[in-house]
């Protein structure tokens, strides 16, 4: 008889997810994305982070101050990264599972790259003019959204 507690699909992904945005040296916000295929084929992965080339520990991390002393104008949100890290293959039909709601920008990129359903952990800025635009960018292209529901389960490493 097989197992009967391995992870289910939204699990695997949402924590393909979460693990990616580990990798952020964002030290107040880190977002992570998995791209995956209709048939469940991981295609990209990707976490908020400085264009690549551009040292971490030269670029302001910041929130507060003029606008070129925070990290709003250089910062590639991990959606992005995910559609830019993705190998020449289509991402039409796909899903994207990320820790955190799309904001406007990634919206724009997630609609014309073809993905058709956003799967997400947390919606942190619900109430922004931004998040409001990403949702009428979605609705209006077709873009099906679902709010990760956590089974409760807790995951460890035990190697």
């Amino acid at each position: 008889m097989k197992r009967s507690d391995y992870l289910s699909w939204d699990e695997y992904f949402m924590g393909l997810s979460l693990f990616s945005a580990m990798r952020s040296k964002d030290p107040n916000t880190q977002v992570g994305a998995c791209i995956v295929s209709e048939d469940n084929k991981i295609l990209s992965v990707g976490y908020n982070g400085m264009p690549i080339g551009c040292d971490d520990d030269a670029m302001p991390w910041g929130r507060e101050g003029a606008f070129l002393e925070t990290k709003y104008p250089f910062v590639a949100h991990a959606e992005l990264n995910a559609i830019l890290n993705r190998p020449t293959v289509s991402l039409k039909n796909a899903r994207i599972y990320v820790s955190l709601f799309p904001c406007n920008e990634c919206a724009k990129a997630i609609i014309q790259s073809g993905i058709k359903e956003v799967v997400y952990w947390h919606n942190k800025y619900k109430d922004t003019d931004g998040v409001k635009a990403s949702e009428m960018m979605f609705r209006l292209a077709g873009v099906t959204l679902r709010q990760y529901t956590p089974s409760g389960r807790e995951v460890s490493f035990d190697i």
